[in-house]
């Protein structure tokens, strides 16, 4: 059988109801590749100074202390935009939102999703041999362990390697695991984009009522149980339906039990690294955490009376389950297992208490202007993120790079460790940053662009410029803050300009008239006028925003909220 007839009959099966969802399985083979595996965990609206070696004054991250410990960490690390959807598609295609179509997030009534057109990272290496998760599972033979059910008796379907692989050689199964928000409708999948198992949210776990709500600023309520029983929401609360958790194609628990899913997707990336590993196969396995982001997860209490609060209770749950996983990579696969951190923006300041650190990157010039610096915006606390990569005996130990780097420079390193080729007819914004990690180089990009993300401009829109120690705002603007302040949008057609090497905290811009400010200005302009000429010869996607109430995810129309539970 071949292995795309196998992927259509199996997904077929799932969408007719004749395959419960995929619980667990194992993996049997002998060949071992010498391509590294590849470990990618992404947080939710960590701060840069949330990560105890990047901020002293933060507590609590003692694994992701220890990796950094034993790796290097990276100070000048940023995301390719400063929300959910388009850091996330950056990170899978090594594309800014203008060549790859994300610009701002999908919502639960999306039909769209990461355009079709865009080969994501899990494509690329499951072409190259390798099993990729989020979290998945891969060959050579593989059990397809099927849970019990009220509908559905425990089975293994076993497949040989020979079922699994294609006529040239490469491998099919891949998995992913965690948060997605890059369409949950049709082929947007990510089933269908890479993941050959798939289990997760579909989207950002505030997007939906929970029977244990958690805690968020201002609190929802949880999902009611009944018809008659609903309470007033406050705005931007998700109350009509509830938060799905789906396995592949189905939904398996709706709502959501959010105190349990650290635990579940522990479970689920330590297993897949066990399997994965005794394969023999090279693996890539993508976590998408539910950490930092609203709402916060309510946790056993602790004893120190500074991490009662709801907030570094959290980020001590978060590095737990990171630790888990290291422990994991360094019992079975240490030596050939490139593991990188990092998260997808900056904290949301409107959650006040309930948000994280920015460290030292306060955006001070547009907190005077009014509203928040951080998530949503282009100032250094909405993009700068804790970044960590941890791999014994190749990446070098207790080192700190300065280099600039990015989010979108993931995917082309990724590819390049892995021996496989950059997709064709299209250029990308990221970079190999190979030499960097392996400790040979301090360089990474002269120039890099942060979109804009909501606070001002045009989404997606490329008006902040970072060339070297400098950064140039050609508009600006303030998210909302936690009084509940916004900052104007200002366009600025002589850019404000900033030393980020004498200012990080972006307080006072350059004097117009000053000599620093001439000799940078031409050349932000010239950088700026080539990316742009750049776009608009690329090859580019558009994605569909169009949304229709039919396409939320609702595992029962029949019961209030869409309750269901099969796990």
């Amino acid at each position: 059988m071949g292995w795309l007839f196998l992927k259509v009959l199996l997904v077929g099966m799932t969408f007719s109801g004749f395959l419960c969802p995929l619980l667990d399985f194992s993996i049997s083979g002998k060949t071992r590749a010498p391509k590294p595996n590849i470990v990618i965990i992404l947080a939710d609206d960590m701060g840069w100074g949330d990560l105890g070696a990047n901020w002293a004054e933060t507590k609590g991250t003692a694994h992701l202390d220890k990796m950094a410990s034993e790796g290097m960490r990276f100070v000048d690390f940023h995301a390719a935009a400063s929300t959910c959807s388009p850091s996330r598609a950056s990170l899978l295609t090594g594309r800014l939102g203008l060549r790859n179509g994300v610009t701002h997030n999908f919502a639960i009534t999306s039909v769209g999703g990461l355009p079709l057109n865009e080969t994501t990272l899990a494509e690329v290496l499951q072409h190259a041999g390798y099993a990729t998760a989020m979290i998945e599972q891969e060959n050579y033979v593989l059990n397809l362990r099927i849970p019990a059910s009220h509908s559905c008796p425990t089975q293994v379907v076993s497949l040989s390697s020979q079922d699994l692989t294609s006529d040239a050689g490469t491998s099919l199964p891949a998995s992913l695991a965690g948060k997605w928000h890059l369409g949950h409708h049709g082929s947007y999948h990510p089933n269908f984009r890479g993941f050959d198992y798939y289990f997760g949210i579909p989207y950002s776990h505030d997007m939906g009522c929970t029977d244990t709500p958690g805690y968020n600023y201002p609190p929802c309520p949880a999902c009611p149980q009944r018809h008659g029983l609903w309470r007033s929401p406050e705005r931007d609360c998700y109350t009509e339906v509830a938060l799905p958790l789906y396995e592949n194609l189905n939904i398996v628990e709706q709502p959501v039990n959010l105190s349990g899913l650290a635990r579940k997707y522990a479970e689920k990336a330590v297993a897949f690294i066990e399997q994965a590993s005794a394969s023999g196969r090279p693996f890539l396995l993508y976590v998408g955490l539910a950490h930092m982001h609203v709402p916060l997860p309510v946790t056993p209490p602790l004893e120190s009376p500074q991490n009662q609060r709801p907030y570094h209770a959290s980020l001590r749950e978060m590095d737990s389950l990171v630790g888990q996983i290291k422990d994991k990579v360094d019992h079975v696969a240490k030596e050939n297992t490139l593991l990188w951190f990092t998260g997808d923006n900056g904290p949301w300041a409107q959650k006040c208490e309930l948000a994280g650190s920015v460290g030292p990157f306060f955006g001070l010039w547009q907190t005077h202007q009014g509203g928040s610096s951080a998530k949503q915006t282009t100032w250094e606390g909405g993009h700068r993120v804790p970044a960590l990569a941890y791999w014994p005996g190749r990446v070098p130990a207790n080192v700190t790079s300065t280099a600039l780097l990015s989010v979108l420079d993931i995917f082309p390193t990724a590819i390049a460790l892995a021996g496989a080729s950059l997709p064709p007819n299209r250029n990308f914004d990221g970079l190999d940053a190979s030499e960097v990690l392996f400790g040979r180089s301090q360089v990474g990009h002269r120039v890099l662009f942060h979109p804009n993300s909501g606070a001002a401009g045009e989404y997606g829109g490329l008006q902040t410029i970072r060339l070297d120690r400098h950064k140039a705002f050609y508009i600006t603007g303030g998210a909302k803050a936690c009084d509940g302040s916004t900052g104007p949008e200002q366009h600025h057609d002589s850019p404000l300009i900033f030393n980020l090497e004498e200012d990080a905290a972006e307080a006072v811009p350059l004097q117009r008239g000053s000599p620093e400010y001439q000799a940078v200005l031409p050349k932000v302009t010239r950088v700026l006028a080539d990316v742009l000429r750049d776009v608009a010869n690329d090859n580019i996607s558009r994605a569909d925003y169009t949304q229709d109430p039919s396409v939320t995810p609702c595992c029962s129309h029949s019961q209030i909220a869409c309750r269901c539970q099969t796990v």
